[in-house]
């Protein structure tokens, strides 16, 4: 017999963070979870939108990055030593360094910042537009759960300033 997902668990207004602790469905860390998961279907747009196959690589790598992202997002504090030991990807020094190189490469095209407050110069800026304000949510309204000056809200941080030049590419 196969599983569902419909699983009614939820039915009662609550959802699991990532070692089956429950916790109601607007918890803070469902709702930086579901800021990160936005980004990521955002992210997919744009990747859908691009033709250039080594940015496309680089938006699949910040998606897996997002993967890891949203599994110690979603882990409570009393099971981060669990999390820390176990075997699913996190986010290291050389994701941050990565997406840094990617942004210092769209800086080094010198692009013209004209209209960029504007969104919407073609179908892929504004694909990569709708990403930026997926990310921003998660740098500016989820402080309290993504703690500042963890590698989570660095690395967001980080995305949220290459989406923001990227579109003008």
């Amino acid at each position: 017999m196969s599983r569902s997902i419909a699983t009614r668990t939820g039915d009662d207004g609550t959802t699991s963070l990532l070692y089956g602790q429950r916790v109601p469905k607007d918890h803070p860390q469902i709702e930086a979870v579901g800021a990160f998961d936005e980004f990521n279907a955002a992210l997919g747009f744009a990747k859908s939108t691009c033709s250039d196959g080594g940015r496309r690589a680089e938006f699949e790598a910040i998606q897996r990055d997002l993967v890891s992202l949203m599994g110690e997002v979603a882990c409570a504090e009393s099971d981060a030593e669990r999390y820390a030991a176990s075997k699913f990807a996190k986010v290291g020094e050389a994701d941050l360094a990565r997406v840094d190189t990617a942004i210092a490469a769209l800086e080094a095209q010198n692009l013209s910042f004209a209209g960029w407050a504007t969104p919407g110069g073609n179908l892929h800026a504004a694909a990569i537009d709708l990403a930026q304000r997926g990310i921003a949510s998660v740098v500016l309204d989820d402080n309290d759960v993504v703690s500042v000056g963890s590698r989570a809200i660095c690395w967001a941080s980080r995305c949220n300033s290459g989406a923001s030049i990227a579109g003008t590419a």
